[in-house]
């Protein structure tokens, strides 16, 4: 609703009132449970593969398309979302995303093969893609300029315990009921979001006047899908050079390219680049893009080491993350508050520099590493990790005036998941060609699983198979301590102060409150 001339006069915003009150807290309640779901959903899915293999009689490649659809779906979505939550309400779309999630959720529990499955992903995608955007814009506009650190450590508890406790919910629901269950346990869930979103959402103001950059969609999202999924066949493929990765990936690469020149000459295009003006908003971006190919693609080893060096099964390799976040649930309340008070820069290097610490003890990993080293590592990096990636986020959308929100949520969505899927492309391949030099560590990793090719070596050749699996690991590690260490370079001209709202950001974030 919009206010009308007679109506009383518009509260003034105390810069100094950081407290989030009932309201806030019951739109972070929607946002938080929808966005849980849908990055569930990416982990819990990532297990299930095997099981699509097995049970839709297919190859694992073609199986693993599960995932690659529903990222593709993503990364073509995410670019029109700052439009469409401009044009139509974010409380509309946000509806609508969840629709359509909850929808394709059904759909896949009720697949007859693989092609239904991927497509039904596919449209899983759509509506996923949207809602970790909308949910970032919807709770900034609510919380005001001077309350963002809050929000943002909110929504950040379900970017950090989602990969966690993913592989735990999948590999109990796989072992206690069906493969279905990993999509129809999402129908419950966004039935409460749903009714949820329409009780406690705020009504939308949309702006209709904005025209709809049609070319820059036509270069921008098929670009960023091709991008992504030329990144992410690497690790299939084991090289970059390969016609399917390098391929999709020129071309996709080639049409975002050419969408720069096009939104730097358009007035109002798809994503804006003018917002990289923002000084605050640009070292947020390089800061995050380090931090997600470091953060991301650390994430596919922890597990993978668990599992393949181990022989952990699926449920224990989930338990055994845990600690990780425990220890960002602790951290993350209180770096939300001390962003609000005295800026994201000192929260963020000492959040970088645990995890680099944490993480130096996977970088000395063996077969028999103790558990309680381990997991405390995972605990020092779980405090690190939430006191990282939402006050880097903060940072992006403080400075941002009320209408620049959604584009810059959006923005910095993107930058997540290219430098996601890039840090979990070289992690893999730069673990897997290191594997392939031993001649028994492939068989080794695979023996505790298939007792055929346990048959095929000997007791010693599997024990030097795994040894060498495990410095593969911890070569691995390595790399992505070093790029944890360089995020400190951006992370050193963060704001190191309290944000001051201006005056455009307090009327604007005035007029949310009565709206």
């Amino acid at each position: 609703m919009t206010q009308s001339p007679h109506s009383a006069a518009v509260p003034a915003i105390d810069p100094d009132d950081d407290k989030l009150d009932a309201r806030v807290f019951k739109i972070a309640g929607v946002v938080v449970l929808s966005a849980i779901m849908s990055i569930l959903d990416l982990t819990v899915v990532s297990v299930a593969i095997p099981t699509f293999k097995d049970v839709f009689d297919t190859s694992y490649p073609i199986a693993a398309w599960t995932m690659t659809g529903y990222t593709l779906a993503l990364a073509t979505v995410i670019p029109l979302t700052g439009w469409a939550a401009d044009r139509f309400g974010t409380k509309r779309l946000f509806i609508l995303a969840l629709i359509l999630f909850v929808a394709g959720s059904v759909l896949c529990s009720f697949a007859w093969d693989i092609t239904s499955l991927v497509g039904f992903r596919v449209l899983q995608g759509l509506g996923g893609g949207m809602l970790m955007p909308l949910g970032m814009t919807i709770m900034t506009h609510a919380a005001g300029p001077q309350r963002i650190g809050r929000v943002m450590a909110v929504l950040g508890v379900p970017m950090l315990l989602g990969p966690i406790s993913g592989p735990i919910l999948g590999g109990w629901l796989l072992e206690a009921a069906s493969w279905h269950w990993i999509f129809l346990i999402n129908v419950p869930i966004g039935a409460i979001a749903l009714i949820a979103a329409f009780v406690v959402l705020p009504s939308d103001d949309p702006s209709p006047s904005e025209s709809f950059d049609f070319l820059g969609m036509l270069l921008l999202s098929p670009g960023l899908a091709l991008l992504l999924f030329g990144v992410s066949s690497i690790p299939q493929m084991g090289t970059i050079a390969s016609a399917r990765v390098l391929v999709p990936a020129i071309i996709g690469a080639l049409l975002v390219i050419a969408f720069v020149p096009h939104a730097l000459r358009t007035t109002h295009p798809l994503i804006d680049l003018h917002l990289f003006k923002n000084r605050g908003l640009t070292v947020a971006v390089v800061s995050m893009t380090l931090f997600a190919i470091a953060f991301f693609g650390a994430g596919l080893l922890f597990p993978s080491y668990f599992l393949q060096v181990r022989g952990e099964s699926t449920l224990h390799a989930g338990l055994l993350l845990a600690p990780q976040g425990f220890g960002a649930m602790l951290t993350m309340p209180i770096a939300g508050k001390l962003v609000d008070k005295i800026g994201p820069g000192k929260i963020v290097m000492t959040g970088i520099t645990l995890i680099a610490i944490g993480m130096l003890a996977f970088t000395q990993v063996g077969t028999e590493t103790s558990y309680l080293l381990l997991c405390g590592s995972l605990f020092v990096m779980g405090l690190g990790m939430g006191a990282t990636m939402m006050p880097i986020m903060t940072a992006a959308l403080q400075t941002l005036t009320h209408h620049e929100v959604a584009r810059g949520s959006t923005l910095m969505n993107i930058v997540n998941q290219i430098a996601g899927s890039i840090g979990t492309a070289t992690m893999s391949v730069l673990l897997t060609n290191q594997i392939k030099e031993n001649p028994y560590s492939d068989l080794a990793t695979l023996s505790w699983t298939q007792p055929d090719i346990a048959k095929l070596l000997s007791p010693a050749q599997i024990a030097d198979g795994l040894h060498h699996a495990a410095d593969a690991f911890g070569n691995t590690f390595m790399v992505a301590v070093v790029l944890i260490v360089l995020t400190l370079i951006p992370a050193f001209m963060l704001p190191r102060s309290k944000h001051v709202v201006t005056a455009e950001q307090g009327a604007e974030a005035a007029k949310t409150m009565v709206h």
